[in-house]
């Protein structure tokens, strides 16, 4: 049996950097560079174009998470790679209207329109305009906005007639197997960013449009989940909650997050589990076992939000899933990977092994390959929407603002106002303010407080929702605070099977695995 050695990591930059690589390596040079969508690894090791989502998904996944990754740690880009990406988003938008366009063959022109992938067509354009100033990206995220405002309608839907018969379009992924949730409200988000990043009204005004109807018809006050209203692609229901917090936080709207809260505390958990895997579809026949990572970072993105608005259960729960999942899951030892033959020389075929190293995929909480699968992949788009989510991970760890400096995830993490050294990479959490300011630091749920030994101050702290409070710490002196890393067990409840897994407070120590491959973590089992 093998086991991929060295995945449980606990640096958080080094993830965004590893994944920053994948994503730089990901072109066909068969094919103009345009980026690759699908990916196996196994039984059969390629990469490959794909009708639906190459020219009109990857670059905006992309392009999102590589320069958010540069904005949030500093990591150097290969900018020929960002090149080619803003390429290929050209491409898509190159068609006979303003909305992201995808090709049927790699010879033909963009004429296939998914609803599914104006999120990802917006995110590129929010990420060229916001990093890059591009002229190009703005012009054309406002008539894809207007296009939007024209040939949809909140009752009526998409004008199909206009889109087919007057623009030529082939639609796919609109009418009776597709939801709203599945289709345009993912774009919620990227609206909310792109408002966030001009001030362009229009973006927030479909956007507010959008939410709108989500609340009436999907994202009740009961926070009920049902695939069949929803859809059963899981990724777009968490992309749209998130999306909903998004909005709520830009406009400071309660009543917009306790919708949100409902569903996080609900529906959420038909289709989670307490290390915040997330079955990849939530149809009957679906595998029980395998996941797909954005939906995990949909959720952090999204406790993170929470947990700035007060509900700290939610900053420990984000810590527990990118610990216990997130983090594990990244793809870093590909030397299982076996590459055929390729007399062609096709370069879907070449180097696979080395252009998945940092990939995220479609695992199981306990590792690459869920129990039974017919194969490995690791689509290309997933380890944009995986890193994406831990830049907003390695901004949410500490924060400073007008009530002082805030510990919210213990991860190893220094920036100009604060160093915090994590007590699961040293013998206890150490925390240096260097500038003066209050100081709130998260204790996890875990922890008795009785157990908490605190050293490096003299002032008493005070315990508060779940943070220690001293109101005036020292500047540039290591506040030290220890406890026990406390050992427990939880159980993962998936639909035909209950796995055990051992933690050391956040972090997955040992998980039962059923004799599967290429796990994260060394057996519970006896």
């Amino acid at each position: 049996m093998a086991r991929v050695e060295n995945v449980n990591t606990t640096d958080i930059r080094d993830a965004i950097r590893l994944g920053c690589r994948t994503m730089c390596s990901v072109f066909d040079a068969d094919d103009h560079d345009v980026p690759f969508f699908r990916s196996s690894v196994r039984p059969d090791a390629y990469l490959a174009f794909y009708h639906g989502h190459s020219e009109s998904h990857v670059p905006g996944r992309h392009l999102n998470a590589l320069l958010n990754a540069q904005d949030a740690t500093g990591v150097e880009l290969d900018e020929t790679a960002i090149d080619k990406h803003t390429r290929a988003a050209m491409l898509s938008y190159s068609g006979p209207v303003a909305l992201p366009l995808n090709r049927q063959t790699q010879a033909g022109l963009p004429v296939v329109f998914l609803p599914h992938n104006i999120r990802e067509g917006f995110h590129a354009l929010y990420a060229l305009v916001r990093y890059r100033d591009s002229a190009w990206a703005r012009a054309t995220a406002e008539a894809s906005i207007a296009a939007i405002q024209d040939l949809w309608h909140p009752t009526e839907g998409w004008d199909v007639a206009r889109l087919e018969n007057a623009l030529g379009l082939h639609c796919l992924g609109i009418g009776a197997l597709s939801t709203f949730v599945t289709g345009l409200a993912r774009a919620i988000g990227p609206l909310v960013k792109y408002y966030r990043a001009t001030r362009y009204a229009p973006a927030l005004d479909l956007a507010l449009a959008l939410k709108d109807k989500a609340l009436a018809e999907f994202f009740g006050p009961d926070g009920a989940y049902d695939p069949a209203r929803f859809g059963t692609h899981t990724h777009s229901t968490t992309c749209v909650m998130s999306s909903l917090a998004q909005l709520a936080d830009l406009l400071g709207d309660a009543s917009l997050m306790e919708r949100v809260k409902a569903f996080y505390d609900n529906g959420l958990w038909c289709i989670r589990d307490a290390l915040g895997w997330v079955i990849e579809n939530s149809g009957p026949q679906a595998h029980p076992d395998r996941g797909e990572v954005n939906n995990t970072g949909d959720i952090v993105e999204t406790a993170l939000i929470l947990g700035r608005w007060g509900y700290a259960e939610c900053y420990a729960d984000a810590e527990r899933i990118v610990r216990g999942h997130l983090l594990p899951s990244q793809l870093r030892d590909t030397s299982f990977i076996v590459e055929g033959s390729n007399p062609e020389g096709i370069d879907g075929r070449r180097d696979v092994a080395n252009r998945h190293l940092g990939a995220y995929g479609f695992p199981a909480p306990y590792g690459h390959e869920p129990l039974d699968a017919e194969g490995i992949s690791f689509n290309m788009d997933i380890v944009g929407g995986a890193v994406g989510s831990l830049c907003e991970v390695y901004r949410e760890a500490t924060r400073r603002d007008s009530l002082g400096h805030w510990v919210n995830l213990l991860f190893d993490h220094e920036t100009p106002d604060i160093a915090v050294e994590s007590p699961y990479t040293h013998p206890s959490l150490s925390v240096r303010v260097k500038r003066p300011g209050a100081l709130w630091v998260r204790v996890p749920p875990w922890v008795d407080p009785q157990n908490l030994t605190i050293t490096g101050t003299t002032e008493t702290p005070r315990l508060t929702n779940d943070y220690l409070f001293l109101a005036s710490p020292p500047v540039n002196r290591a506040i030290r605070i220890a406890f026990p890393l406390v050992e427990h067990e939880i159980a993962l409840e998936h639909r035909t099977r209950t796995i055990r897994a051992r933690l050391r407070g956040d972090e997955v120590v040992v998980m039962a695995h059923h004799g599967a491959d290429l796990t994260f973590f060394d057996s519970l089992e006896p």
